[in-house]
């Protein structure tokens, strides 16, 4: 799955979009850069109900924005991307 599928995930299980939840983690404090990902995962676990995979994606955006590893951008890999930034606006607002 693609660091952005799993972001389109997060936004159907959740009805927030990736940067809505961004806001939330924000004003709870959890973009600190002393804040652990064991702490935003407790979060999005109990508050959201998702789970380790789609959380740590969540964190990695939180913690680092939407700028991932080009690594995986044009290949044909299991977790390719499009793109190595991540749309966190919604699905139905994607370019």
């Amino acid at each position: 799955m693609s660091f952005q599928a799993y972001l389109d995930t997060i936004e159907d299980k959740t009805g927030l979009t990736p940067r809505q939840l961004v806001d939330l983690a924000k004003e709870r404090g959890f973009d600190a850069p002393d804040t652990k990902a064991g702490a935003i995962l407790a979060w999005l676990k109990e508050d959201h109900g998702l789970g380790r995979g789609h959380g740590m994606a969540l964190v990695h955006v939180i913690k680092k924005g939407p700028k991932i590893d080009a690594g995986h951008v044009g290949t044909t890999g299991s977790h390719r991307d499009e793109s190595a930034t991540l749309w966190l606006d919604g699905k139905a607002t994607r370019p």
